[in-house]
């Protein structure tokens, strides 16, 4: 019926998933947006076959962003202990945490733009294509979100650093 959309779910769904919860810091926001993006793809599939990656990038960071605005700018409260993550002795863990906290101090375009460009890995024009803003304008939020999370994370990096020796 719809021709290769199986196929983008099976190969994709996992990359989309770590994109979804990284701009929304918790993973069952990221799996309820990932489905909710892939139901509008699959309704609109045939008319975004050539492109479904970005298409769905595209949508992933446009929904987180509007989530972002219907919460009223607040960060989502946890659901008491069920939310809060056991704590593990690996520094590994302890720094991604670390990151993913940071990266929700970040506004949702600054968000995006380090999301996409530096833990997805995309060219700068592929970015400024997913978030529909110049080349330029990626350059500018991506280089203010990390400099912000240079600053959330010194003491965190200074931590782990010190216990490393």
């Amino acid at each position: 019926m719809r021709d290769g959309f199986d196929d983008f779910v099976r190969s994709r769904s996992t990359g989309l998933l770590r994109v979804a919860y990284l701009l929304t810091g918790d993973r069952h926001t990221a799996e309820d947006l990932v489905q909710e993006v892939l139901e509008q793809m699959y309704v609109k599939w045939r008319r975004i076959q050539g492109a479904p990656e970005a298409y769905a990038r595209r949508a992933l960071v446009n929904r987180s962003t509007n989530r972002w605005r219907s919460r009223g700018r607040r960060p989502e409260a946890p659901l008491a202990h069920h939310d809060v993550a056991e704590p593990d002795h690996s520094e590994h863990i302890v720094v991604r945490d670390a990151v993913v906290e940071a990266l929700r101090t970040l506004p949702p375009r600054q968000r995006a733009a380090v999301i996409l460009r530096y833990l997805d890995d995309l060219p700068i024009a592929e970015v400024a294509r997913a978030l529909d803003c110049s080349e330029g304008n990626v350059k500018s939020n991506a280089s203010r979100g990390l400099e912000r999370l240079r600053t959330v994370l010194a003491p965190v990096t200074a931590t782990t650093e010190g216990g490393a020796r």
